[in-house]
């Protein structure tokens, strides 16, 4: 696996434009991918924005390199970054303490009449939404260590896509110390992403391991 990473270029003001909802962004990482669309296959890709200190990042995980030129498109020129992701992932160890980071859409299923699916519902307040990752983190091979996450940003995105009308999710992204409790099974969330909505900016973790 490959992770990547390219700096927006938030200055150009064209680009900005055609970034104004997740759908376009998610456009941008498929599009990184000529080979994929060339062969008519779509493989699993994880993605996020990152704000740091004003500068903000479209970080990905992938299964292939992208082609760095296309993933640049939005980009400062120059930023694009990848390298292999194999030897850290291999490098996570059960009972070990990480930094963690991840960006959720924070959901519940309100049970409907009998023969129908649940009406999905946004988590809204900061409670609900630290309870949504913190009831899950067991089955996703980890455990949050006490009184160690907080939720750093909050709100509503656009997403739309093509054809369709715009719709607004919810968005959280946490922070925290987290201990693997599961390798087998975290390895899985890191790869494949947690939660709904992983091709439109949500799911993807990153850790960094703690006394290292």
């Amino acid at each position: 696996m490959f992770i990547s990473r390219v700096e927006i270029d938030t200055k150009n003001r064209k680009k900005i434009r055609d970034l104004s909802h997740l759908g376009a962004y998610h456009n941008w990482v498929e599009s990184s991918f000529p080979n994929e669309i060339n062969c008519g296959i779509r493989s699993r890709k994880l993605w996020r924005i990152d704000t740091f200190g004003g500068v903000s990042y479209l970080l990905l995980v992938s299964d292939v390199k992208p082609d760095l030129e296309l993933f640049e498109q939005y980009g400062v020129s120059g930023s694009a970054k990848t390298k292999s992701y194999d030897k850290f992932l291999d490098s996570i160890e059960e009972n070990k303490l990480y930094r963690y980071r991840v960006t959720l859409n924070p959901v519940k299923s309100i049970p409907q009449e009998k023969g129908k699916r649940g009406r999905i519902v946004p988590e809204i307040t900061a409670e609900q939404q630290m309870n949504f990752l913190e009831s899950r983190a067991e089955k996703l091979g980890f455990q949050m260590v006490q009184n160690e996450s907080s939720i750093v940003e909050k709100g509503w995105v656009s997403m739309k896509k093509h054809g369709e009308r715009t719709i607004k999710l919810s968005k959280a992204t946490y922070e925290g110390i987290l201990k693997v409790t599961d390798r087998t099974v975290f390895y899985h969330s890191l790869t494949k992403g947690i939660g709904k909505k992983k091709a439109y900016g949500f799911g993807l973790m990153t850790v960094i391991p703690i006394g290292d």
